[in-house]
């Protein structure tokens, strides 16, 4: 159809998701080295305007809260043709421990760098 499958835009979520704790000095991986999951228990995906294949596009991230058992994620998807977003969406995870499979607290050092990040 010339358009992104829609199915894609999930994908390209949590390439910027990963990307952006990566971007707070606390790479996903660390998270699972210290028994962490993190699945996803909820999304939405709003889809306003349809994005070409092969076209580039933007995606911002943002966090309104500092996660306690949930992380809440949202995002935009913009591209150079259009001033407001293409697509929105809302990504929730849950930090789980990996031995039990229990939802457990964001661990303390993934807080702390998330507040860091966002200190004056």
């Amino acid at each position: 159809m010339g358009y992104v499958y829609y199915g894609r835009y999930l994908e390209y979520f949590e390439e910027a998701r990963t990307e952006m704790i990566r971007s707070l000095g606390f790479p996903y991986t660390r998270l699972e080295e210290n028994g962490i999951m993190l699945p996803v228990v909820h999304t939405e995906v709003d889809y306003k305007a349809p994005i070409f294949y092969d076209e580039l596009m933007r995606i911002s991230v943002t966090l309104f809260d500092i996660p306690a058992v949930k992380l809440e994620t949202y995002y935009e998807v913009y591209t150079d043709r259009r001033e407001s977003p293409h697509i929105l969406g809302k990504v929730i995870l849950c930090f789980m421990n990996e031995d039990n499979r229990r939802p457990c607290r964001a661990p303390a050092d993934f807080v702390d760098n998330l507040r860091s990040s966002i200190s004056p």
